[in-house]
């Protein structure tokens, strides 16, 4: 197994933890950290890092460099498909079955707020999930445990307190990344103007609190996604065609996720699809007045004819 590790706190006492362990356990665990090349130095950065990770007796470690410039959205997004792209590579070219990330409870609470702050679903307020497939990819019908089931976030139930304590402790170098403390992104003013607000007003112990959100939203969310899979395994007709009175009788959490991965399953990528695309396919089946297709991205759309609801291209 490897350990991805940006030379923080976090995934440093991740890495000491993993060393200590996989022996035990008749593991080989390696190491590697990922240069985004978004910082002066950050070449010298990753290298240094490198050579903690050997020092704690993983191996091999490597160090990769990214272009982060030729990936879509905001820098956040954009480093963080470079990120996982070129840890699948290297887990690959190594033949690692589990790739360990060092996200902590405070992480997975502001993963929580933030979806919040977006009026995502229960699947986003579900937060990161302790066993996953790779983020760059997603399921038919949300981001749950895939097939590939490559990472794994060990320290989702350990508080960022006790990872900096821990490295103090075995007296292991951190870095602290300045980004960390740029307002600019949105994570960092939920960590260092959101949480701290909370706490005060509601008492301690809202990271916590957060994250125990999350464990019972991502419970709600898989038996909802689970249900969905299976109705519309149920349901589709060999031209991919559903059928809106069966549609128009599930309950609507679970027929927004049918429409959802019928979508996905006509082409459309799960980035794209956004509530308001949902809400219009579902007006075909909850609020039909005869109104025409449903344009989707990618060039596809959906349509209600004699009954039945398509999703796809050139559908008029």
């Amino acid at each position: 197994m490897l350990v991805a590790s940006s030379g923080g706190a976090d995934s440093v006492a991740l890495a000491a933890a993993a060393a200590f362990e996989a022996p035990r356990l008749g593991l080989r665990v390696g190491g590697v950290t990922v240069d985004h090349r978004l910082q002066k130095g950050s070449a010298a950065r990753a290298v240094a890092v490198a050579a903690v990770l050997t020092g704690l007796g993983l191996e091999p470690v490597e160090a990769i460099g990214v272009d982060v410039s030729v990936h879509r959205g905001g820098p956040e997004a954009a480093a963080r498909v470079a990120r996982y792209g070129a840890l699948d590579a290297v887990a690959d070219r190594l033949g690692a079955a589990v790739v360990l990330v060092g996200h902590t409870l405070d992480d997975q609470a502001e993963t929580v707020l933030l979806g919040l702050a977006r009026g995502s679903g229960t699947r986003s307020l579900a937060g990161m999930a302790a066993v996953s497939g790779s983020p760059v990819g997603s399921s038919p019908v949300g981001p749950a445990v895939s097939t590939d089931a490559r990472y794994r976030r060990p320290l989702l139930a350990v508080e960022r307190a006790v990872t900096k304590a821990a490295c103090a402790d075995l007296g292991l170098p951190v870095w602290d990344d300045p980004q960390n403390a740029d307002s600019s992104f949105a994570r960092v003013r939920v960590r260092s103007e959101v949480l701290p607000v909370l706490e005060t007003a509601l008492g301690p112990g809202m990271a916590a609190a957060l994250a125990r959100t999350a464990e019972l939203a991502r419970d709600d969310a898989d038996a909802l996604d689970q249900w969905a899979t299976g109705r519309y395994a149920e349901m589709a007709d060999v031209d991919g065609s559903l059928d809106v009175a069966s549609l128009a009788l599930l309950p609507a959490a679970v027929r927004r996720r049918v429409l959802r991965l019928a979508s996905l399953r006509a082409g459309v990528t799960a980035g794209s699809l956004a509530a308001v695309h949902l809400q219009a396919m579902e007006a075909l089946v909850t609020d039909w007045h005869g109104q025409g297709p449903v344009s989707l991205p990618g060039g596809q759309s959906a349509s209600r004819r004699y009954g039945k609801l398509y999703v796809g291209s050139d559908l008029q």
